[in-house]
């Protein structure tokens, strides 16, 4: 199974693909590492695993289309079985979505349908639940509102800060995304 990762940041899940694969554990080919953003720590964590990339830069086009269009082909070059944002901060335009339609994977940082959006961690504290987590879903036109594939529950402890259980919350979001993509290359 072929993938291309999308990636805006420091690329933590990426790095836990990148290990289950170098490890023999996770049956997947990673195409390609692409980003938003040239100056991003998960484009050097590829780089140093050997790993073809890409940047389309966002701030290289005048025109959000032809930004879209940029994004599409740079993907679409690498032929990849699944497609998958992994702290990509970047909606896709509808004719990415179709492109990829069923085969465009997203990690989300609360149990979707709650907390859509950039800020699910803060939002969760923010409300008072005592249980938030993370989802994989397959990305839609809508934000984070795509069919779940899998999800798994975090508990919230007291005192817990954004930062303290964002880091917990991207612990099983890192492994599940391994179980997901794990499924998925297992016919």
């Amino acid at each position: 199974m072929r993938i291309v990762v999308l990636v805006s940041g420091t690329g933590s899940n990426l790095q836990a693909v990148i290990d289950a694969v170098a490890a023999g554990e996770l049956p997947v080919e990673i195409a390609a590492v692409g980003s938003d953003r040239p100056d991003t720590y998960g484009i050097e964590r590829s780089s140093a695993a050997g790993l073809e990339t890409f940047v389309v830069n966002f701030k290289d086009y005048a025109a959000r289309a032809d930004w879209d269009a940029a994004l599409l082909d740079a993907v679409a070059a690498y032929e990849p079985d699944y497609v998958v944002s992994s702290g990509f901060m970047r909606i896709v335009a509808p004719g990415f979505i179709s492109a990829f339609e069923g085969r465009y994977i997203n990690t989300h940082p609360a149990l979707l349908p709650a907390f859509p959006g950039a800020h699910g961690v803060r939002d969760a504290l923010a409300y008072g639940v005592k249980v938030t987590g993370c989802t994989v879903h397959f990305a839609d036109a809508g934000v984070d509102t795509g069919p779940i594939i899998a999800q798994t529950p975090v508990t919230v402890l007291e005192g817990d800060t954004e930062e303290t259980l964002h880091g917990r919350i991207k612990e099983a979001e890192r492994a599940l995304l391994i179980q997901v993509l794990g499924e998925l290359a297992r016919p």
